[in-house]
């Protein structure tokens, strides 16, 4: 083969392995949905989150910090909700993304199967979210946004 053959397979390589990385990251790295509560409560349409994928939101927090969270209806029915950090890696300013089943930490690359959301805490778990169902809704209050506010310090 020629070198130029071999050179031109190269950086066909690359390209490939360059736009499909990106593509990746694109998929994780959505801009999340701005909600904005209502009377100290954020209200987020079931409808909207029970398909058994992560959606990511931000809310303003009082301090005017945006807090970056996630729900996710785990394999076993329930809908459960994380700030979108951890004990651990929230320095880096990242947070996590849904492979299958589990969310995986951005920083550090830890799994965390979707049923142990909100079940496991501390570490480099997703720092859990307190929430409930109401009517056709999740329920999440602004005290408990405003309680995870620090994670969120290191983000850009």
């Amino acid at each position: 083969m020629k070198k130029t053959t071999i050179i031109a397979q190269a950086i066909l390589l690359i390209m490939l392995f360059a736009a499909a990385n990106s593509f990746a990251f694109s998929l994780w790295s959505s801009e999340p949905e701005t909600l904005s509560p209502g009377k100290g409560v954020l209200s987020i349409p079931l409808k909207d989150i029970n398909d058994g994928e992560a959606h990511h939101f931000k809310v303003k927090a009082d301090d005017g910090t945006m807090v970056t969270f996630f729900t996710l209806k785990s394999r076993d029915g329930i809908i459960r909700a994380a700030i979108d950090s951890c004990d651990v890696c929230y320095k880096s300013g990242k947070g996590y993304f849904q492979r299958g089943d589990f969310m995986v930490c951005e920083n550090c690359g830890q799994q965390f199967a979707s049923n142990k959301i909100n079940v496991i805490k501390g570490g480099c778990n997703p720092a859990p979210l307190r929430r409930r169902v109401m009517n056709d809704k999740l329920v999440i209050n602004m005290t408990d946004i405003n309680a995870n506010v620090w994670y969120m310090r290191h983000r850009q």
